[in-house]
């Protein structure tokens, strides 16, 4: 292929460099000039153009990239149209992303102007999602060297696709370890399962003892179970602890414990009579992505995993949400020192409210904004933050008296997370621990915030304290500035509660009753607890 300026009286059957206008009609990048386009764009007095003449071996464009995704379209894919150089590839099964990384390597060096790229090597793909790419950078491909693109990447990419498994879960129990959590770790677990189309066949909580463990572990296969999910109440820390000696007992084979994956370190991987087995880590109690997933999407889909694989994971295994989690040697400032602030969150659209703002609806006399203010102005605090966004002005004029400094959110209207955002950028450079208040919880009052801060003061390792009702946990909050960062960089209409659930070893619940959960953001809310709605801010 030539490229570059061509008379344009000369330019008939070339590629057009750039796109060029002509009077009603526009001539794109990549347009096959015809003699009518060279006779208007001469009319013009355009006498040169900048355009690519294919070699009689060339291949155009669409064709070799064409050519170089069928190549690389293995089991388990689709794909479209070539067009401006590009073919995409595309999941058509739920499954696992299986790719040649060496292939793909091999073929990406051929040429510049070839490019294949796929999502990361053994991700979750759902049907219908693009999972690789063919462009070519430029008009056309010497053919040779598509030749050799087209032979490295055979096959180069395929989907495993999920198979269904009746999946067996033993739970052990410790005093420590509430029937709550418990339900919801099997509520996450089936979660997980789901895409896959598996199944929990069955769950046994039993003693944390390796004899028990084995018990349930033979009742479940017998029972058909082709799949297990051990969860300790304790985490598994040494070969000889309670999940590995139960996998032992009941027969089965421990394969590799512990993998380089954080969070997800703490996994057990084995098989009971060819049933695979996986330990738990504590941190597949929450929904995020942890090394745990790695492995069980994997397994679903039929893929062996060995030793090897496991320890290969280290290289991007730290996942971002390490980041919501203190560091073991960090300490923090103990006793009555330690500098605790309080941001109260008031930016809201009471969208639920059916107009009106929320926050100006009154209470045995009081705005709703003003009741949270003055408990935050009661305890013992270093100073206050009120985020305002909607009505701003009027939720302001509620609390100008106080002592309260006010920070506007701009973007109140993209959620909770950009007034956190705010609120935090807000506070004292030494500030060591925060109070997060929701604007429209009146019944939380200074006594509330005293037990929360008591509670922080009292225990080092208490670096969250959240308020529960009746052992659910609600609102408000305390946090260390250990988790400041994390707080810091949150994204949409969402809350921090994942981070809770990403470090259970540093939660304390401080039990404050219905309160803890009593948020008026409906209108029935509200007149059930005594309220009025505000009569003109809308």
């Amino acid at each position: 292929m030539k490229f570059g300026a061509c008379p344009t009286t000369e330019a008939a059957g070339c590629i057009l460099a750039h796109k060029t206008r002509l009077p009603g009609r526009v001539l794109k990048k990549g347009h096959v000039l015809k003699d009518g386009d060279c006779a208007d764009l001469t009319a013009l007095g355009i006498d040169s153009l900048v355009v690519a003449r294919l070699d009689p071996d060339d291949v155009g464009e669409d064709a070799a990239a064409s050519r170089l995704a069928l190549s690389a379209m293995g089991p388990g894919l689709g794909h479209d149209e070539a067009f401006t150089g590009r073919m995409n590839l595309y999941a058509d099964d739920d499954g696992v992303l299986v790719v040649d990384a060496e292939a793909v390597t091999t073929a990406n060096r051929i040429d510049p102007s070839i490019t294949f790229a796929t999502l990361p090597n053994f991700k979750k793909v759902a049907a219908g999602r693009m999972v690789a790419t063919a462009k070519i950078i430029s008009f056309a491909l010497a053919g040779d060297l598509v030749d050799k693109a087209e032979a490295a990447l055979k096959q180069a990419v395929r989907v495993a696709a999920f198979s269904p498994r009746k999946v067996g879960l033993v739970a052990t129990t410790l005093p420590h370890l509430k029937p709550a959590t418990m339900d919801k770790t099997r509520r996450v677990l089936e979660d997980r399962l789901r895409p896959s189309g598996s199944t929990l066949l069955a769950e046994r909580r039993v003693a944390h003892d390796a004899a028990a463990v084995a018990a349930a572990m033979a009742e479940l296969v017998g029972e058909g179970a082709d799949f297990l999910i051990l969860f300790g109440a304790s985490a598994v820390v040494d070969r000889q602890d309670v999940l590995p000696a139960a996998l032992d007992l009941a027969g089965g084979q421990v394969h590799h414990l512990g993998m380089p994956v954080d969070p997800g370190n703490l996994l057990m991987l084995g098989d009971l009579a060819g049933v695979p087995t996986l330990g738990a880590p504590g941190c597949a109690r929450s929904p995020r992505e942890n090394g745990f997933d790695w492995v069980l999407d994997r397994l679903l889909a039929g893929l062996d995993v060995t030793p090897d694989h496991i320890t290969a994971m280290g290289v991007g295994g730290l996942l971002m949400e390490i980041g919501t989690r203190p560091q073991p040697r960090e300490t923090r400032r103990q006793g009555t020192s330690s500098k605790i602030a309080a941001l109260i969150l008031g930016a809201g659209r009471s969208s639920r409210m059916g107009g009106p703002n929320k926050l100006l609806a009154t209470l045995d006399g009081k705005s709703l904004i003003r009741h949270v203010a003055e408990a935050a102005c009661a305890a013992d605090l270093s100073e206050i933050v009120l985020v305002t966004g909607h009505l701003g002005e009027d939720v302001c004029a509620q609390v100008s008296d106080l002592d309260i400094a006010l920070v506007d959110n701009p973007d109140f209207a993209d959620g909770m997370a950009g007034s956190i955002r705010a609120g935090m950028n807000a506070l004292s450079s030494d500030t060591d621990a925060v109070i997060i208040l929701l604007g429209d919880m009146p019944r939380i009052d200074a006594a509330v915030l005293g037990k929360l801060i008591t509670a922080y003061r009292g225990n080092e390792t208490s670096l969250i304290v959240t308020a529960t009702a009746d052992g659910k946990r609600g609102n408000p909050v305390l946090w260390d500035r250990h988790f400041f960062d994390a707080l810091k960089n949150l994204s949409g209409d969402v809350g921090a509660r994942h981070i809770i659930a990403e470090n259970p070893g540093f939660v304390t619940e401080v039990e404050i009753g219905p309160v803890a959960r009593l948020d008026l953001d409906t209108p029935e809310a509200l007149k059930a607890a005594g309220g009025k709605l505000p009569t003109s801010s809308t």
